[in-house]
């Protein structure tokens, strides 16, 4: 059987954005048991260099969400750095992500497939269909803030592991 449009997108952020909310409830159970203060990790990096963990969240939010909106529209933009914010705040981000891809039907986003999208990124223009916007720019953004926020949180002792970032995988249902 081949794979679907939806099932290559859609399928594909629910399954780490679903990860990601259950790896920020970690980062909150395990501060209430240590008695810190979950805000700690909005402005930490891995790198001084880096984005700090609140982009981080962001951007992996509007990658997928607006990854999707983008191959609607044939319009992306990237992610502005809107400033600290709280940790709760970050965590009802994501859950406000998974919404909006469970809102999405494979009927809506399989009619997409083929469509043109150009991207404008300084002086650069890349010219993409939906599928490659997806598969070659939007999930790898995606995986890599998502794997940067599970570092940060690793690097800052939460008990997280790889499972942890695998989230539920989809088995073949025999």
């Amino acid at each position: 059987m081949a794979i679907s449009f939806y099932d290559l997108s859609v399928a594909s952020f629910r399954q780490t954005v679903s990860a990601v909310a259950g790896f920020l409830d970690r980062a909150a159970k395990h501060c209430a048991e240590t008695h810190a203060d979950p805000d700690d990790f909005v402005d930490a990096r891995l790198f001084e260099d880096m984005a700090p963990f609140h982009f981080q969240i962001e951007a992996l939010a509007h990658h997928s969400v607006w990854g999707l909106e983008a191959v609607r529209s044939g319009v992306f933009g990237p992610p502005a750095l809107v400033g600290p914010i709280p940790f709760v705040e970050l965590q009802a981000m994501i859950a406000e992500a998974v919404t909006a891809l469970e809102a999405f039907t494979p009927e809506e986003v399989n009619s997409w497939a083929g469509k043109d999208l150009d991207l404008q990124i300084g002086p650069r223009r890349l010219r993409f269909t939906s599928e490659t916007f997806i598969l070659s720019f939007s999930l790898p953004n995606f995986h890599f803030h998502a794997v940067t926020a599970y570092d940060i949180l690793r690097m800052r002792g939460v008990p997280i592991g790889k499972r942890d970032y695998e989230g539920q995988l989809r088995i073949r249902q025999d």
